[in-house]
């Protein structure tokens, strides 16, 4: 997921983790992963943006990684000056952001960053409907929110439903079920009362 690009900046925010619990006693963090490209965001030296609630100690400061290792299945990862169990404490539930070119695209076929979507004009038929205000991340598939005249309305970024997408038109073209977009007319209209 991105976050919006300053004024005039051709940058904008990745987030590609989250802190997920302290694990052992020498500062290193069980990592839930929002990146489908671990070996390249999280090397030794990369440096990322904390998000933090206000009150938090770490709030407005970064954490550059030492190294990311793999304990089974789970990423954890260990950081510069964060050297005990303690003070990794004081980091779960902080989410991890990147810098990122706005105009860097993802190496993988039909993958898009979040900043690249949302503002999209969304097409059926031909005709346009909506635009594109969020993508939301759920573990089943990802979920984009078009807003419409008529109000949000939620469509699964799968294949069936958004065959395709032109950043360059900037256009994403949905082929949603019957009754996604508009109310459906009831099929058994009300028996009429017998006198």
């Amino acid at each position: 997921m991105a976050s919006p690009k300053a004024a005039g900046s051709n940058r904008t925010q990745l987030r590609v983790g989250r802190l997920v619990k302290a694990h052992g006693l020498k500062g290193a963090l069980k990592v839930e992963l929002y990146t489908d490209d671990p070996q390249r965001r999280f090397i030794p030296g990369a440096t990322f943006t904390l998000q933090v609630p206000r009150e938090s100690a770490w709030h407005g400061k970064s954490l550059e990684l030492i190294e990311l290792r793999w304990y089974n299945t789970h990423a954890v990862a260990f950081f510069k000056d964060v050297p005990d169990r303690t003070t990794a404490e004081s980091l779960v539930k902080a989410i991890l952001w990147v810098e990122q070119d706005v105009t860097e695209l993802p190496e993988e076929e039909d993958a898009w960053y979040d900043h690249q979507l949302v503002g999209l004009g969304v097409l059926r038929d031909g005709e346009k409907v909506g635009i594109v205000s969020q993508i939301d991340h759920l573990p089943a598939q990802d979920l984009l929110t078009v807003k419409t005249a008529a109000g949000d309305v939620l469509v699964p970024f799968v294949k069936a439903f958004v065959p395709s997408v032109d950043i360059k038109a900037g256009t994403l073209t949905v082929t949603p079920p019957p009754g996604l977009f508009e109310q459906l007319p009831d099929d058994d209209p009300e028996p009429s009362a017998t006198e």
